[in-house]
């Protein structure tokens, strides 16, 4: 390259470096829009290229070098080149800077946000009802209410209602319940869950503000109870909370034993009939004899068909405690309390012979022992005489009768057993034992 083509010193002014430094400073959104801030196709900075010659009218000479007017004309064009090329850009940012504010300007809503009764106006960017709840740090549940529902397009001068769900644990005539409100009151509950509060009794005042925690609350609505006692009728109306307090309410006084059809602790129902039962009560004690068992022991000292009883039974003793009552006049069904036994039953022993007997005693088979047996004793083996003394067929006495072997008591012995000792006594007495009846033994 010559140096009438590029000079070094006029070189140094038309390929000044691009000085960022010196650059205006343009308004937020320019570096993300064009020139180095990222735009896909930023705006290059402007490259200075030698200035193009172009032929002019020869020009009158001058006193003095004609080669200082020609550089004159050369870096005056050069320099009209550079600013037109450095206003470009600008000028491309300005238009830019223009249709973005009108953008900016469309995106934004003014909406009003009404949260469970506070409103407030604010400008957003959101596109939706989501988007401008979470812009304003609002949390919704699944209780919550929003209008217009989430995700629905937001436009300005839209109205955004949110309420929050608050838990009440509600007890409603006795049964209880959580339910969840968007209203703030306990009123405003009562009318959203349709509990008619005329006449009912609450547990809190109806002006109370419901917080976002919730609260336990107790309802008993008005009922209509009819309460019947002492022969009369009587109807209230009512907000108790159990069926002994509608009776007090009636005028009624429960006393003793007294009670009513219904759980007086119970919950009284709209419509229900209570009856008082007048109860007057007492009691009574009855004993009953526990029969005593029987003990039979084999006794080989007796004869074959003697029984001897060892030891009289003793029947034990019962005492039974009853109830008695009488419910309006009409007495009950005794009601048994307790039962104790006072006294154990003793058993009855009984002696049962083995021994052989022998079929008769020597000398006194022949005679008619049926017939002295029909004139003592009537032929009844277990006879005993007016006085206590003599018994059996044969009218033994105690002391005869344990003298001729026999056990216990000759009544209790059997009729062959009275029979053979008879025959012994005759063979030892002859018929004179038997001073009235002796003779019958020989007809």
């Amino acid at each position: 390259m010559s140096r009438t083509q590029f000079e070094p010193a006029e070189a140094h002014e038309y390929l000044a470096p691009y000085d960022v430094h010196s650059a205006p400073t343009l308004p937020y959104g320019y570096g993300y829009g064009y020139g180095y801030g990222g735009d896909p196709c930023p705006a290059a900075p402007p490259v200075h290229e030698p200035p193009v010659h172009e032929p002019t009218a020869p020009a009158l000479p001058r006193q003095g070098d004609g080669r200082s007017e020609r550089r004159r004309r050369a870096r005056y064009a050069g320099r009209a080149d550079t600013s037109l090329r450095r206003l470009l850009p600008r000028a491309l940012v300005v238009a830019f800077l223009a249709g973005g504010t009108t953008a900016f300007v469309a995106k934004d809503k003014a909406v009003e946000l009404t949260v469970d009764g506070s409103p407030r106006t604010l400008h957003t960017f959101a596109d939706d009802v989501t988007e401008l709840l979470a812009e304003e740090g609002v949390q919704v549940g699944a209780h919550d209410v929003i209008a217009p529902a989430p995700g629905t397009p937001l436009t300005s001068g839209e109205d955004v209602t949110v309420r929050h769900g608050r838990p009440v644990l509600l007890t409603l005539d006795g049964h209880r319940r959580q339910v969840w409100t968007t209203a703030g009151t306990v009123a405003g509950a009562l009318r959203q869950l349709g509990v008619r509060t005329q006449g009912a009794y609450l547990s809190t005042g109806p002006s109370r503000r419901i917080g976002r925690e919730g609260l336990a609350l107790v309802v008993r609505t008005e009922r209509v109870v009819t309460v019947m006692a002492d022969g009369r009728t009587r109807t209230v109306r009512t907000n108790a909370a159990t069926v002994r307090e509608v009776v007090e309410e009636a005028g009624v006084t429960l006393r003793g034993e007294d009670t009513t059809s219904v759980p007086a602790a119970g919950f009284p129902r709209d419509g229900q009939t209570v009856t008082v039962l007048r109860i007057t009560g007492s009691q009574e004690v009855r004993e009953d004899p526990i029969p005593f068992d029987e003990r039979r022991a084999e006794d080989a000292s007796l004869f074959r068909g003697t029984e001897v009883v060892q030891e009289a039974g003793r029947p034990g003793l019962r005492r039974t405690t009853y109830a008695l009552r009488t419910v309006n006049g009409v007495r009950q069904k005794p009601r048994r309390l307790r039962t104790e036994v006072v006294r154990e039953p003793s058993p009855r022993v009984v002696r049962v012979g083995t021994r052989p007997r022998p079929a008769s005693v020597h000398g006194a088979d022949h005679l008619n022992w049926q017939g002295l047996a029909a004139c003592e004793s009537g032929g009844r083996p277990d006879a005993v005489d007016p006085s206590g003394t003599y018994g059996g067929l044969y009218q033994f006495d105690s002391a005869t009768w344990h003298d001729l072997g026999g056990t216990g008591r000759p009544e209790d012995a059997s009729a062959a057993e009275q029979t053979y000792r008879a025959q012994k006594l005759y063979v030892r007495s002859g018929a004179d034992a038997w001073p009235h009846c002796g003779a019958r033994l020989r007809d």
